[in-house]
């Protein structure tokens, strides 16, 4: 393995030394999952998660339930998750998605191949790169990395990438220098979420890090 691979792997064994598994995207169906990573989007995951136990309690959590639901009723349940009104409105417009091409069905849209759905789901309004990689690879279990804030903070601070790189060069990176492994990039993702989360935040607890014993590279 090139030494570029080596160091990524040794950064996802020692935050998977710290945080173990961390069994993520929590999600009862591929559906959900989806809804919840448009949900997300600009706050945390506690005030979506909020918004999805609102709508499972209106038992309106489903491709048809939501897309005939009015979109007031919608906006009301999804309101913990901030932005309601524009959430709905990209809500409605992936169920539409689903709804026209795919007669509703999660299933018959993960029947697609990967990139092609990638940029089929790119062309839904409100469906950013980060949102369709999290929907590939946690609903449709897709060999997909996905890229946050998060990751970009940890890998320029530890010299692997600059500032003025792209989602996709990132993700190509990543892709590159990793096994082809669901699983692998699954627990990837979520433990640079808690590294950024935990230690690696605006001002950085880099005293207590996990990774505070790494070797300071150059960019691969």
């Amino acid at each position: 393995m090139a030494e570029s691979g080596k160091r990524f792997l040794t950064i996802y064994q020692k935050l998977n030394a710290h945080f173990g598994d961390l069994k993520w995207w929590p999600g009862e169906t591929p559906f959900e999952i989806a809804v919840g990573a448009m949900l997300t989007q600009n706050t945390n995951w506690k005030n979506a998660e909020q918004a999805i136990a609102r709508l499972k309690e209106a038992d309106i959590l489903s491709p048809e339930s939501l897309f005939h639901a009015k979109d007031e009723t919608v906006a009301e349940l999804i309101r913990p998750s901030g932005y309601y009104n524009i959430k709905t409105r990209r809500l409605k417009s992936f169920l539409a998605f689903l709804h026209d091409e795919y007669n509703g069905s999660m299933e018959g849209m993960f029947e697609e191949e990967t990139w092609l759905l990638r940029e089929r789901l790119l062309g839904v309004n409100g469906i950013g790169e980060e949102t369709a990689d999290s929907i590939l690879l946690y609903g449709g279990h897709r060999k997909i990395f996905v890229v946050d804030a998060y990751t970009r903070r940890i890998m320029g601070r530890e010299k692997i990438i600059e500032d003025s790189w792209s989602y996709g060069k990132i993700q190509r990176l990543f892709m590159d220098n990793l096994p082809k492994d669901v699983e692998l990039y699954n627990q990837y993702h979520a433990l640079l979420v808690n590294a950024g989360k935990h230690y690696c935040k605006k001002k950085p607890d880099c005293r207590h890090c996990p990774l505070r014993s790494l070797e300071s590279n150059e960019i691969v």
